[in-house]
């Protein structure tokens, strides 16, 4: 089971270095993006029948790796302390009302499937 999700893990984790790549610098576009995609796809991924074995790669190795809350919080504590409050702010609120309503149309959307 621990290599299923490590082989999940390192496609999500290499898949979270290719976004931040093609992503501008200067805002956490990467973070942002991977954190809102990832809520989405997990929320269909935790609503389609699954194998325990399927759910261990995608949901707890790919998403689990390809999200990150850890960078979230970084990213948004640089932005508070170089004085970007509107930047902040919309970050935060962006990600912390876009990340549930996402996982919950992907699981509405998979329910509907």
């Amino acid at each position: 089971m621990i290599a299923l999700v490590g082989l999940g893990g390192a496609i999500g984790a290499a898949l979270r270095y290719m976004v931040g790549e093609w992503m501008p610098d200067g805002y956490p576009w990467g973070t942002m993006s991977v954190n809102l995609l990832g809520s989405f796809v997990l929320g269909i991924v935790v609503t389609m029948a699954l194998s325990e074995e399927m759910m261990l790669i995608f949901g707890t190795g790919v998403m689990g790796a390809f999200t990150t809350m850890s960078a979230y919080s970084v990213d948004l504590i640089e932005l508070m302390e170089k004085s970007e409050y509107s930047a902040a702010t919309g970050y935060l609120l962006v990600t912390i009302l876009g990340c549930p309503l996402l996982a919950f149309g992907g699981m509405k959307i998979a329910q509907a499937i």
